[in-house]
């Protein structure tokens, strides 16, 4: 069984199908991309499986997370399957992080939550949580968002997404907001995380390359639909479908533009 069982996923707003019939696995340690342009689906599909679909969305069909059902189920039985079973970081860490809390006690509550850490015990798993992001500077854990640079944020975003030490991490456009070195350092940090802790990944993207570097296999929606999916070098070398074709193309035509001018000095 896998850790993550999507099989006819459909996601519906005012009547509209904004995902239409998605099915995909993510199996224990796997890493899988999913790619596609804005409006493809790939964000609504994220928030479904972990129940967290807001208000005028609904979905049908299933998703099972470590072989719950998520799909139709009240909130009550979903909160113990978040952080120890599945984590979502989100593309702006501004906006996910609460402004009006220092970083320690953000990072505190899940650790307390879901592994029952108290007093000093606590402290010390905050400290090295942050440890663990890059962030060992005490000063760091007293700050609110607003003091932190926006690498600074999306490090202390990761930390409380790994504090219930997940099976599953569900990284939703991580890079998207930061400027290109901060990009590398933020995806060299999670490439780096989910292997010391052997951790499933479902990374989403619209940025081939990043999802190439990033995972084994990729799942490619457009306008709701899943239009292929398989091995990224399958994807990348042998694109069956028209849609994956062009991204490929886009992509390649880039690496073309960015390396002529160091072929032109």
């Amino acid at each position: 069984m896998s850790l993550l069982e999507v099989e006819g996923l459909t996601v519906t707003a005012d009547g509209r199908r904004v995902v239409d019939d998605v099915s995909f696995a993510v199996a224990a340690g796997e890493r899988v991309g999913v790619i596609g342009e804005s409006g493809s689906g790939k964000s609504v599909t994220s928030l479904a499986v972990t129940g967290l679909l807001g208000g005028g969305l609904s979905a049908s069909g299933s998703a099972r997370l470590d072989g719950v059902e998520v799909i139709g189920a009240p909130d009550r039985s979903l909160r113990p399957l978040r952080g120890p079973v599945a984590s979502v970081l989100f593309q702006e860490p501004l906006t996910a992080l609460d402004p009006l809390m220092r970083v320690e006690r953000q990072i505190a509550e899940p650790i307390r939550r879901h592994l029952g850490l108290r007093g000093a015990a606590l402290k010390d798993a905050v400290r090295a949580a942050l440890e663990d992001v890059s962030l060992p500077d005490p000063r760091i854990a007293r700050a609110f968002p607003h003091e932190l640079s926006g690498g600074q944020r999306q490090r202390v975003a990761t930390a409380i997404a790994l504090a219930a030490s997940p099976k599953l991490l569900i990284a939703d456009e991580p890079t998207t907001a930061l400027d290109v070195t901060v990009q590398d350092e933020i995806l060299a940090l999670l490439d780096r995380l989910v292997a010391e802790r052997d951790m499933a990944l479902l990374f989403i993207s619209h940025d081939l390359a990043v999802v190439a570097r990033m995972t084994d296999r990729v799942v490619v929606m457009r306008r709701g639909e899943t239009v292929e999916q398989g091995p990224v070098a399958q994807i990348v070398g042998e694109p069956q479908h028209p849609y994956t074709r062009a991204l490929v193309a886009s992509a390649r035509a880039l690496d073309s533009a960015l390396d002529a001018p160091g072929e032109a000095r």
